[in-house]
């Protein structure tokens, strides 16, 4: 076998793409000893079975680049370590005595999730003993202002704060919730606040636990599942999720069979919902982000970024956030909040159930109210709202008529209005706002809100190039074009606008898509997953033929500039 074979057979054995002994195979079969090019044709003759057209060419592409690689290998004289140990043990010369096979190593358990948050914990600590020491090198001053900062601090705080006299948040040991039942409720209590505290180092959204069902998180959209062995009993969930709650919580949770509520722990935020089912009781505990992002930072791209600030900058009007759950709307609306604090000096006043991100005021003086805490209901803090001299009024959720026609009404009456619904496009938002009025009603509604509406963006969270999570969005820009289709019904004609609106900072999904593409922040196969605009998808095809011929160009370049240096030298 030929040095060159070698080594190309030993790289696609080691990314899995053939295994040894179908590679000799192919080597007896094509004489023994054939050049490169000839066994890599064969090689690909067998990848290429039965693929697309399009597949085949990357499978070739990504040959080439062997084939390069095996040839500059094999003029360095050196034999792959595969074949030292294994090609001349399989064609032994005569006499030679083969060498044994050596013994296949075990392989690796998978590791346990709970090591993998040991080790974030632990990592979270070192950021933390560094901060401390950090901060203590400049106690003597600036002692006053940290009083002041957290003077100020509490003084916003909705959430259930929890006693953490009995909590070591440095502790870099996650509990094991197995011994529950064996466990003091202060036990219990302390072994939630530190597991809490190591889902966050780990970058976990939500926590799940439930009676009769394995404890599992969500990790960039993903379910895993923390212990797989072990299922929570009905007795242990109960202690669980009540382990953190107030007496009066347990209470109403008793009476209604339901709550949702802010937990804080320190400083990390949690909003928490339980509920009863079949199987007993089930607790949901979504990590509410500890910063605020920018809208850069979030994933929006730099034009629309400014598009969104813009919309910012009216005294009044309707912009709205929206979004399937879990799409990061609550995070939009704190960078957009973050936006106006910085830029204007006003009064925001924020409706959210509950508090999730705490604000600071800044330039702006910001009142965040908590639905059942604050206030009753989103429409009785609305109509509050109006006689407390607001000039942003944020609504964490519109979700029933009279919030609706009190944020339309607000919004037209010199107050800007930032609210959020669970609707996947700009024609469903604002056919939900619509159709919640009785037909009596419409053709008022359309004109207010076709006067009043500033923008809608429409957000979900898509998997990026780089590993995590990214937002994919549309946005709509209320224009005369807009205002008309709204106020006359003609929702249909939306995404047609939306299309050629691209001068007055709108776009469909389908674009942002295409143009997060050619940023480097999704990956081809995630654009065209989402895409459904055909002529979009055939673009976007075209710019990924054309990226992949640039690259192969590219590095056939740099390999013929390699070859002529090394034959250069060589002379």
């Amino acid at each position: 076998m030929q040095s060159e074979v070698q080594w190309f057979l030993s790289t696609l054995i080691d990314n899995q793409l053939i295994t040894l002994e179908k590679g000799i195979e192919i080597n007896d079969a094509l004489g023994g000893s054939p050049d490169v090019l000839t066994y890599a044709q064969e090689i690909l003759n067998l990848l290429c079975d039965g693929v697309s057209e399009e597949d085949a060419k990357n499978w070739a592409s990504q040959l080439e680049d062997v084939i390069a690689y095996a040839q500059e290998q094999a003029a360095m004289g050196v034999v792959p370590e595969l074949f030292l140990q294994q090609v001349e043990a399989a064609y032994p010369e005569q006499g030679e005595r083969p060498e044994p096979e050596p013994e296949p190593e075990p392989e690796p358990e998978p590791e346990n999730l709970f090591e993998k948050l040991r080790r974030a914990v632990a990592h979270q600590q070192q950021v933390i003993d560094q901060q401390k020491a950090h901060a203590s090198a400049g106690a003597s001053s600036s002692s006053g202002s940290r009083t002041a900062s957290a003077s100020s601090f509490s003084g916003h705080r909705a959430a259930a704060t929890i006693d953490d006299s009995d909590f070591d948040a440095s502790s870099t040991e996650l509990p094991d919730l197995r011994n529950v039942s064996s466990m003091s409720d202060q036990e219990v209590a302390k072994a939630m606040k530190q597991l809490l505290v190591g889902l966050r180092a780990y970058g976990v959204s939500d926590l799940h636990i439930s009676s009769n069902a394995p404890l599992f998180i969500r990790r960039n959209l993903m379910l895993e599942r923390l212990d797989p062995e072990w299922v929570v009993s009905d007795e242990d969930s109960q202690r669980l999720n009540l382990a953190l709650l107030s007496e009066e919580q347990k209470e109403r949770f008793r009476k209604e069979q339901d709550i949702s509520f802010g937990l804080e722990i320190g400083k990390a935020r949690f909003r928490t919902a339980l509920m009863y089912h079949k199987d007993g009781i089930s607790g949901s505990y979504r990590l509410v982000p500890d910063q605020i992002l920018t809208l850069e930072e979030l994933g929006f791209l730099p034009n629309d970024a400014k598009n969104i600030r813009r919309l910012l900058d009216y005294t009044n009007g309707l912009i709205l956030v929206t979004g399937p759950l879990g799409s990061g709307k609550t995070t939009t609306l704190a960078a957009m909040v973050e936006v106006a604090n910085q830029n204007r000096e006003d009064h925001i006043i924020t409706v959210e159930d509950p508090i999730e991100i705490i604000q600071t005021s800044k330039n702006c003086q910001i009142t965040q109210r908590e639905i059942g805490r604050c206030t009753n209901s989103y429409h009785a803090a609305l109509k509050g709202a109006l006689r407390e001299d607001p000039d942003i009024i944020v609504i964490g959720e519109m979700h029933d008529l009279e919030t609706i026609e009190n944020a339309i009404t607000a919004s037209e009456t010199g107050h800007l209005v930032i609210g959020t619904l669970h609707t996947c496009d700009a024609g469903n938002t604002l056919n939900r706002v619509l159709d919640v009025f009785p037909p009596t009603q419409q053709p008022q509604i359309r004109a207010m809100t076709a006067g009043s509406l500033r923008g809608i963006i429409c957000q979900k969270l898509i998997p990026a190039a780089n590993g995590g999570l990214t937002i994919a969005y549309e946005i709509l820009i209320n224009t005369i074009a807009v205002g008309n289709i709204i106020s006359e019904g003609k929702i249909y004609q939306l995404p047609a606008t939306m299309q050629i609106g691209s001068k007055a900072g709108m776009c469909t999904l389908d674009q942002n898509l295409l143009e997060k593409y050619k940023a480097g922040h999704i990956t081809y196969e995630t654009a065209l997953y989402y895409m459904k605009d055909t002529s979009i998808i055939e673009q976007t095809k075209k710019l990924y033929a054309m990226q992949q011929a640039q690259q192969f160009m590219a590095e056939k370049a740099a390999r013929d500039a390699a070859a002529a240096a090394a034959a250069a030298e060589n002379q």
